[in-house]
């Protein structure tokens, strides 16, 4: 499967009012990733050893959920910001300025 296919099939799974498009996902996403975090979290404190890959594979499927919504709110493919994305990488990487910080690079 491919970002398009993830995307498309997700698009038909996305139940929540138009009227909050992309304030909706926005703030699943950010509860997802918190609870990712939040298992981590625990990994510091010696509560478990680490995150399961089970655990992993769900809290990283539900943020991948949401980012899909957040791109098809905005009318914008998956795979195009994927793309975007890794050519960006690969020019800092290419560049030596894959390291530090600030957008533009």
């Amino acid at each position: 499967m491919d970002f398009d296919d993830y995307q498309s099939l997700a698009k038909t799974t996305a139940v929540y009012p138009r009227k909050h498009k992309v304030t909706y996902p926005m703030l699943g996403l950010a509860g997802e990733v918190g609870e990712l975090l939040n298992k981590y979290k625990k990994t510091l404190r010696g509560d478990i050893k680490g995150i399961s890959k089970e655990d992993a594979l769900g809290e990283l499927g539900d943020i991948l959920w949401y980012v899909s919504a957040i791109c098809t709110d905005l009318d914008l493919r998956m795979m195009e910001v994927a793309g975007k994305n890794i050519d960006k990488l690969l020019k800092r990487k290419v560049e030596d300025k894959i390291k530090g910080s600030g957008d533009n690079r």
